[in-house]
């Protein structure tokens, strides 16, 4: 029936082991490299996603401001919702007018000026007035009135720095981001301009 050939037993055993071996072990590999791209992918998200909550907080925290600035005060309808309380709209239309430059709150549970939750994310935002400066330009630009009337310094107008600092938490997975920005804002109903 079957004859071995001289010397060759089990030859083709050991080559089809070694066959499903190599394949078993490339297997692995595909599974791991597919696992891990997997993993990066989901990072990913959860930093997209963080970085968007946190811009929602800047973009919030620069609404409040103008608003604020307009209205000389933190309007009312910003409570609860970003302003946490009512006691915290008075701290911050204070910061925000000037009557406390440079506080040195943060923004963290309990003492932020600003909490939203935003796509499963806490965020939570500080605001603080840094100080007010003349705006750029020479003395020819002043006088010539490049800046519109009623604009310059001793028009008026000046420029209002701004620190915004936002960090956000997401419970479910852990992921956490925070940002800062500086803003220069006009008491003349124009917008905020990022300067940092």
């Amino acid at each position: 029936m079957f004859t071995v050939l001289g010397g060759q037993n089990g030859v083709a055993f050991l080559t089809v082991m070694m066959l499903l071996l190599i394949l078993t072990v490339l297997g692995i590999a595909a599974i791991t490299v597919t696992g891990f791209e997997n993993r990066v992918a989901g990072l990913s998200r959860n930093a997209e996603a963080a970085t968007s909550a946190i811009e929602s907080c800047i973009q919030t925290a620069v609404n409040v401001i103008q608003q604020t600035i307009d209205q000389a005060d933190v309007p009312s309808t910003f409570v609860p919702d970003p302003v946490p309380t009512t006691a915290m709209r008075t701290q911050l239309a204070q910061e925000i007018l000037g009557q406390s430059d440079n506080n040195p709150d943060t923004p963290t549970t309990g003492s932020a000026n600003l909490v939203q939750s935003v796509g499963g994310y806490t965020v939570n935002g500080d605001i603080d007035r840094l100080y007010i400066r003349a705006p750029g330009g020479g003395a020819l630009q002043f006088a010539a009135g490049y800046e519109g009337m009623g604009a310059g310094a001793a028009g008026g107008g000046v420029e209002i720095l701004y620190s915004i600092a936002c960090s956000t938490t997401n419970a479910a997975t852990g992921t956490t981001a925070r940002t800062s920005a500086v803003y220069a804002c006009t008491a003349t109903g124009e917008s905020c301009q990022r300067k940092i």
